[in-house]
């Protein structure tokens, strides 16, 4: 059974950084596209950004030189650097497919919250 696992949000002050890493048991994403999504409250989920297997790279605008995603086919790992945190980037954080016809069990997601 496929397992997505997001890891290493937190508690962050307006300006500072993070970084979000995704795993999977079952899912090889140097053969795959994934996305980062959130999902804030009272919010639809939304995607942020994504990248196709062989590297092409999308962003939500409103994250757009903000937010880097990268792989490590080595980790078998996805990530997403964030960079210039404001509030209004306080959400729950999941990654999965990019293409809604396509999703993975939703993961636990990981916790981002941007307050002084």
């Amino acid at each position: 059974q496929v397992q997505l696992v997001e890891s290493g949000g937190g508690l962050v002050q307006p300006g500072g950084s993070l970084r979000l890493s995704c795993t999977s048991s079952g899912i090889i994403f140097r053969f795959n596209a994934m996305g980062w999504y959130r999902q804030a409250p009272g919010k639809e989920r939304e995607m942020v950004a994504a990248i196709t297997g062989g590297g092409r790279i999308n962003y939500a605008d409103s994250v757009k030189g903000r937010f880097t995603i990268s792989r490590d086919d080595a980790r078998n790992t996805i990530y997403l650097q964030m960079n210039s945190l404001s509030p209004e980037d306080t959400a729950v954080y999941y990654c999965n497919s990019p293409y809604g016809n396509k999703w993975y069990s939703w993961g636990q997601g990981t916790q981002v919250t941007v307050s002084s």
